[in-house]
């Protein structure tokens, strides 16, 4: 007889939980001070809601696809429009990095689509990558990047980005490390630029780098108690004084008449 009855389990659980709802809307104490007119418009309204939990569910579920439509164009456009920037910003990096002893490396902006990796900055994970050098094996700057060339492929994103925001002020220590005479001054020139938008603070030992600042500080460190304790100063250079103390980064601590000159030069041609 069991098999013979028409068993639907979908109509069954409809069935409890219609009868769950229906005996947790039974009267409670505070509800039967209620007048009768009240009453019968507050049960009418919560069998309302318990009749419409199917259409309600129908609803939510148009409107979820509705949105994932959306959401999917939107995020299409997006990854065609980060494609373009990418290429654009591929082309002024590489441009910027060859002066800086880069002048063998390649810069590429990496994206991956994945729609399954939906989130709210869109399908496309992005990643810098770099070759170092023509037929070394290219991957991500963070990994592939000894420390000078990272420090230089991130001053030219830095120059190349500055005018889409950027934080308040960089900190860049010794990023002209190994390198001197040319790659130096362009290292200072970026630096320069950088320093018409944010606030560019670079701790360098190249009077290339040092000439083209706009305020020099020397930073001195003083042995104390008999050499037990180090004591660190920082100390502004008046502008009268900026020529000696490039010459002395330039010559070390014999200054000469050459020295001072090649300071000079440098001075004027950071203004000029």
């Amino acid at each position: 007889a069991l098999q013979a009855a028409n068993y639907d389990p979908a109509e069954l659980e409809r069935i409890e939980e219609r009868l769950f709802a229906l005996r947790a809307a039974r009267l409670s104490t505070a509800e039967l001070n209620l007048r009768p007119a009240a009453l019968a418009k507050k049960y009418a309204a919560d069998l309302a809601l318990i009749d419409a939990g199917a259409e309600c569910l129908s609803q939510l579920e148009n409107a979820a696809a509705e949105a994932e439509t959306r959401y999917r164009a939107a995020a299409e456009k997006l990854s065609a429009a980060r494609r373009k920037a990418a290429a654009d910003l591929d082309k002024a990096v590489n441009a910027e990095i060859k002066p800086l002893k880069l002048e063998r490396a390649e810069f590429s902006t990496h994206i991956d689509t994945d729609p399954a990796a939906a989130g709210p900055n869109g399908i496309d994970r992005v990643e810098f990558w770099v070759q170092t050098n023509p037929g070394t094996r290219p991957g991500p700057l963070m990994k592939v990047a000894s420390g000078g060339e990272l420090a230089r492929f991130l001053l030219a994103l830095k120059v190349v980005l500055a005018d889409r925001g950027s934080a308040p002020t960089l900190v860049f220590d010794e990023i002209d490390t190994g390198v001197g005479g040319a790659v130096a001054d362009a290292i200072g020139v970026r630096l320069a630029r950088l320093a018409d938008r944010v606030q560019a603070i670079a701790v360098t030992h190249a009077p290339q780098v040092a000439a083209r600042a706009g305020r020099h500080y020397l930073i001195a460190k003083d042995a104390l108690d008999r050499g037990k304790r180090v004591a660190t100063r920082v100390i502004e250079v008046a502008a009268d004084k900026r020529r000696e103390e490039i010459a002395r980064m330039l010559a070390g601590a014999e200054i000469t008449d050459e020295a001072r000159a090649a300071a000079e030069r440098l001075i004027r041609a950071a203004a000029g």
